[in-house]
């Protein structure tokens, strides 16, 4: 580390500047699933360590990738939610929901614990506490998973409606000399003449199909189900809606059976699909915590979190809202993921730890979730409630409005500097600052806009080389780990060391933490997410003040 390390405190109070007349909001609650981290206690006691905690990812067989992989067991949390549901929810939530989900639901319930009561009084205020939880990518394992089966159903049902037996165009076809075959331009290429053993297997989908379309037993059979789907509910809704569609069920098993058909593709999509869609995090914790204020998924890829937290401000500044639980969630890394990564060429693939500020060679993917419960100050802790870490003053958000994955040097500079205002903070008072940077050519322009705007002595910090690039949850896990990092007095090390850090950007920037915990400048710090599409947040945070004693004019 290299700057003064005895700075004042130069927070004023909890209301500065373009902050006055607004109610001061706390964290009093979080969670964290993370790589080597399945909760807030390991995620901050490993942070003490300067190692990376990637891991090899082998999900393409042997290959070259690290990865962040989410350490998690959801079985930790089947008494807390037995001792409140019906037997048969846990098994419910681990049969239906994606990881995705059930990281932001650990992640929740784990932010409960810190503050005795908090699960009451989140009860307790109705539509006043909301739930803003977003994801990144979505729930991948489940999407891909469906996909498959959805493909291999579609397979077997044109094949079968294929067979010549249920299909005499095909049959006429086959048994026609081949000069005397009708020469159709929509007809796909015959497999059969086919040498090469991919090219032959993708002929014989497109085959499949063409054929099944021109089955008149599959016409047949559509009609004989259309008259079955075609019934009606009649007399009283509910028990009629039962009775209709397990009549249903019936017939159309016994339609099945007499054909001797595969299962239909349109029934082989799992349900899953539908529990698993953009907003089931936050509905999940709703449901969990019956919390029945507003509870809907903001996305803004790698500056979700902020961008959940500036929500959550704002709802509170307005008095909509006297608690938020903020959060992202993002799947363990998938070979979708890394691949989509990798061949939009921001992805390090060589075997070893990219780390930022070095030789940008990429960033690793990883997975996991992060949820913070925020609250008005004067409401939450005069119902006793401890509030964790630094206090969120401001929320700058910008688009980029220019490349869907390069970032500019405009857009995330407006973010900073509408921070910085709305905070009423100088930036000659910042103690630290943490960059999104991940480890690709990008982080040259990242500091290039700071230093802008900050000055030299400012100190900074890069994570991802520590637990890779979750999409949605990163920026909330390197927040977080600013919050810990204050309320022990400390900035915590980095995998970064001096004699790796680019020589661009040493000359750029000369304050930087590396290796060991340093002193916290107990002062204002900075933190910056860029997002996939050019969506910026940047969030600046005050020390405390003491407890009970918040300033909100």
């Amino acid at each position: 580390m290299t700057a003064d390390q005895g700075r004042s405190d130069g927070g004023g109070g909890s209301n500065g500047g373009g902050n006055t007349g607004r109610s001061a909001v706390g964290v009093y609650g979080w969670g964290i699933v993370a790589p080597r981290s399945p909760d807030i206690e390991t995620f901050a006691r490993n942070l003490a360590g300067a190692e990376s905690w990637l891991t090899p990812f082998n999900g393409f067989g042997p290959d070259n990738f690290l990865v962040g992989e989410p350490t998690f067991d959801f079985e930790r949390y089947r008494a807390w939610i037995e001792a409140r549901f019906p037997a048969n929810r846990f098994s419910q939530l681990t049969g239906k929901m994606d990881p995705t989900t059930l990281y932001a639901v650990g992640a929740f319930l784990q932010s409960l614990e810190q503050n005795e009561g908090m699960e009451a009084l989140l009860r307790e205020l109705g539509t006043e506490a909301h739930v803003y939880v977003g994801t990144g990518l979505g729930a991948l394992p489940t999407l891909h998973d469906a996909s498959l089966a959805l493909a291999r159903a579609q397979r077997s049902w044109d094949r079968f409606w294929t067979d010549p037996a249920r299909n005499p165009a095909h049959a006429r076809y086959l048994e026609a000399p081949e000069e005397a075959r009708a020469d159709d331009p929509s007809m796909p290429t015959d497999p059969a003449g086919l040498e090469d053993a991919d090219d032959a297997a993708d002929a014989r989908v497109a085959w499949y199909a063409w054929w099944a379309a021109r089955s008149e037993g599959l016409r047949e059979f559509l009609t004989e189900l259309g008259a079955i789907e075609g019934i009606s509910i009649g007399g009283k809704v509910e028990g009629g809606k039962i009775a209709v569609i397990r009549g249903k069920e019936r017939s159309k098993a016994r339609l099945i059976e007499r054909w001797g058909a595969p299962t239909p593709p349109w029934s082989s999509v799992s349900a899953n699909v539908l529990w698993n869609i953009q907003n089931t995090p936050a509905s999940q914790i709703s449901m969990l915590g019956h919390i029945t204020g507003l509870a809907y998924a903001p996305v803004a890829a790698c500056s979700t979190f902020g961008v959940c937290l500036k929500l959550a401000l704002d709802a509170i500044h307005r008095g909509e809202a006297k608690v938020v639980v903020v959060g992202a969630t993002d799947p363990p890394p998938h070979p979708l993921s890394v691949g989509a990564f990798y061949s939009a060429r921001v992805l390090s693939a060589d075997g070893g730890t990219s780390k930022p500020l070095t030789g940008l060679r990429g960033t690793h993917v990883a997975g996991g979730s992060v949820v913070w419960i925020v609250g008005d100050r004067d409401f939450m802790e005069s119902r006793g409630m401890r509030p964790l870490g630094m206090e969120p003053v401001a929320v700058g958000v910008s688009s980029d409005a220019d490349h869907i994955i390069t970032p500019s040097k405009e857009g995330p500079g407006e973010a900073i500097r509408m921070a910085l205002s709305q905070a009423g903070v100088d930036a000659a008072e910042l103690g630290s600052w943490d960059l999104h940077a991940t480890a690709t050519p990008g982080d040259f322009m990242e500091v290039d806009t700071l230093r802008d705007l900050v000055p030299d002595q400012v100190l900074v910090t890069a994570r991802k080389g520590t637990f890779g690039h979750g999409m949605s949850a990163g920026g909330g896990w390197e927040l977080t780990a600013q919050y810990l990092g204050m309320e022990r007095g400390v900035l915590f090390p980095t995998p970064l060391t001096p004699g790796e850090l680019n020589t661009e950007i040493a000359e750029i920037h000369g304050s930087w933490v590396f290796g060991d915990t340093c002193p916290a400048p107990r002062a204002p710090m900075g933190k910056l997410s860029m997002g996939v599409g050019g969506v910026n947040a940047c969030i600046v945070s005050r020390p405390l003040d003491v407890p009970g004693e918040s300033q909100s004019g």
